[in-house]
């Protein structure tokens, strides 16, 4: 009975194996400011089934445009960049594609470089020293949709907050309400008034209200103005 068996058991092997669906690739764009790390971390990640690089950047402006024509699922981000630096490009990134979940990367331990990294959306926040299998599994872990920030690392940042609730804001941004706040966070991702108004539950003419209120108090005349005023002032870190 066994022998009869054997052949089909082996067919139905055979057949699992050719059945198995392809590997789902985790796309991932490096933005740092030496072409060496950047060529490094290629040859880390490309080793991986799992992991394809779809582009790189070295400057502020070449990371927003490669994630807006690439759509990465995971962003490395290095802090400082040849032209700008890594938290304003998370920021803008962040303000016109929520899709992209961006790794800080850096050499400085510090924790205003922290604060600024949360603040402007970063999923997590890592140091050069890592080796490559912990990159690799920080890079799944985000994918995933997992945070990196250690729990006493947040805890910092929240009492911080706690203290001042405006920290990491200058003076116009701070006029605003907590409602306002996450309004004008919306219309920076491109959000009409009719999509805004499903979001947080309101009117749209609530809404529409609430946006003229935000353009009176941060000083500009039209909403992209806004929203760019957002993308480049909620955090001073340089």
């Amino acid at each position: 009975m066994k022998s009869e068996n054997a052949p089909h058991l082996r067919l139905y092997s055979a057949r699992a194996v050719d059945d198995q669906p392809p590997v789902k690739k985790t796309r991932v764009l490096l933005v740092d400011d030496h072409a060496i790390v950047r060529q490094g971390l290629r040859m880390v990640l490309e080793s991986e089934a799992d992991l394809q690089v779809v582009g790189e950047a070295d400057t502020m402006r070449g990371a927003v445009d490669a994630a807006v024509r690439t759509r990465p699922d995971v962003i490395l981000m290095d802090v400082r960049l040849m032209e700008g630096n890594g938290i304003e490009a998370t920021r803008e990134i962040r303000a016109r594609t929520t899709h992209a979940r961006v790794i800080i990367v850096t050499s400085f331990d510090d924790d205003e470089a922290l604060f600024a990294a949360i603040m402007a959306g970063a999923s997590g926040y890592l140091l050069k020293r890592i080796d490559a299998a912990q990159l690799v599994r920080a890079i799944r872990e985000v994918a995933n949709g997992r945070s990196l920030l250690d729990p006493a690392v947040t805890d910092r940042v929240l009492q911080r907050l706690r203290r001042d609730p405006n920290a990491g804001k200058d003076d116009k941004l701070a006029r605003l309400t907590a409602r306002e706040d996450g309004i004008l966070r919306l219309v920076a991702e491109g959000k009409t008034n009719a999509q805004i108004a499903k979001v947080v539950h309101l009117s749209e003419l609530t809404v529409k209200n609430h946006v003229s209120t935000i353009l009176g108090k941060l000083e500009v005349a039209r909403r992209t103005e806004a929203a760019a005023y957002l993308v480049k002032r909620t955090s001073t870190f340089g």
